[in-house]
């Protein structure tokens, strides 16, 4: 008999059904035994899984990276979301492998268990690809930074995690604490990742009890974190007006679009400044533009060991594409490099391995060329206003 924890598990009564949250740890061996005792007791007719169908498609089929094709993703501006989803896993990779458990184990246990016994199975979360399109366009570009620097740092830098911080985890003032100090760094983060989740998976729970042959006794299996947001939730469940509102994909911000161009005309203009001052000020203020922005986009994509014609592709296209919002140098690199050095089978093969090991990274296929997406991207960023602040010195200079 598995010892249930009352912070991790609640009892909602909605429409004549009973939903029965339990809340697990993504990577604890005793949540996996939790969920088979619970499905195992028959005494559910409904097991509702923290998975969206696109999640579940992958955990039924686990070589769906195979079919990845990296030259797409760069023309379909995917990069980002693509590596954020990697250093997640890489994140959830390196605790499973403290414990001895694979990530998410619980859910697929319960996907297995649900099929074995004929039970229904329901996925409640909202698609990872909408999610993560929200958290993109909420976020601006240091931001992402941030983002991608705390994962790596709790990825490979980070304190060594035991299993009893694991199952603490399960608690729900610890947890609780984790997300508010989460939130109160990066608030937009936190409500893409945490409420809105929270908001939409009770929103298809109560859709649940209110559909026709609707089960009466549902067991939802969710991260234990999600319990804070969710059972509150059921006091005034979301309405299908707010559903489409949670699955919304919005544009980007305009504002950054409005400083991208904002930055072009600013450069420009400075040339003009320049060069109406004597035409020798007017093409060194050129030649550093290339030279700072230029070098430093190559120098990050050198740093990710890029092909030679992929570091000259950033230093050609860095100055150009930083006075057009609309294109990134990363992206332009990366189409050079996944052109060059198309990943291999076996890149793809290992992908789920190496993103848990940092050497792994530049000398995986898949990754590495992510890698040169990033780096080549933040040198042009950093390049855009190191070269900004030196054409304004030599023009007041």
């Amino acid at each position: 008999m598995v010892t249930v924890n009352e912070d991790t598990m609640s009892t909602i009564q909605l429409n004549g059904s009973t939903i029965t949250l339990l809340g697990t740890a993504h990577v604890s061996k005793e949540s996996v035994e939790l969920v088979e005792e619970k499905i195992l007791s028959k005494d559910f007719d409904c097991v509702a899984v923290e998975l969206c169908p696109a999640r579940y498609e992958n955990l039924k089929n686990r070589s769906w990276w195979k079919n990845l094709d990296i030259y797409e993703v760069f023309k379909k501006k995917k990069a980002s979301l693509l590596l954020i989803n990697l250093a997640l896993s890489a994140y959830q990779r390196r605790l499973a492998d403290k414990v001895g458990v694979e990530a998410g184990k619980e859910m697929i246990r319960a996907i297995e268990l649900a099929a074995e016994n004929d039970i229904r199975l329901e996925v409640i979360d909202r698609d990872i690809s909408t999610t993560l399109h929200r958290l993109v366009t909420k976020v601006s570009f240091w931001q992402k930074i941030k983002i991608f620097s705390g994962l790596i740092v709790g990825i490979f830098i980070g304190e060594e995690v035991d299993r009893d911080q694991i199952e603490n985890l399960k608690k729900g003032d610890m947890l609780h604490s984790v997300i508010e100090e989460f939130g109160d760094s990066l608030p937009q983060i936190k409500k893409v990742l945490i409420d809105e989740r929270d908001e939409f998976m009770t929103g298809k729970l109560s859709m649940l009890t209110k559909s026709e042959h609707s089960p009466k006794n549902i067991l939802a299996i969710v991260g234990a974190g999600h319990l804070v947001g969710m059972v509150p939730g059921f006091d005034k469940p979301p309405d299908q007006t707010r559903m489409n509102e949670l699955i919304f994909k919005p544009q980007p911000s305009r504002i950054g679009y409005f400083i991208g161009w904002g930055v072009c005309v600013f450069i420009l203009s400075m040339f003009y400044v320049g060069y109406q001052q004597s035409p020798e000020l007017g093409w060194s203020l050129v030649v550093t533009w290339v030279l700072i922005n230029g070098g430093l986009s190559a120098l990050g994509a050198a740093l990710a060991l890029a092909h030679p014609v992929s570091i000259l592709a950033a230093f050609l296209a860095a100055p150009l594409t930083s006075l057009n919002p609309t294109i990134g140098a990363g992206m332009v690199v990366g189409l050079v490099e996944s052109y060059l050095r198309k990943p291999k089978v076996t890149d793809f093969e290992r992908l789920r391995d190496d993103i848990a090991s940092f050497p792994m990274w530049w000398k995986n296929g898949v990754v590495r060329v992510l890698l040169i997406f990033f780096f080549a991207n933040v040198g042009s960023a950093v390049g855009t206003y190191v070269a900004g602040a030196s054409i304004i010195q030599q023009i007041l200079g």
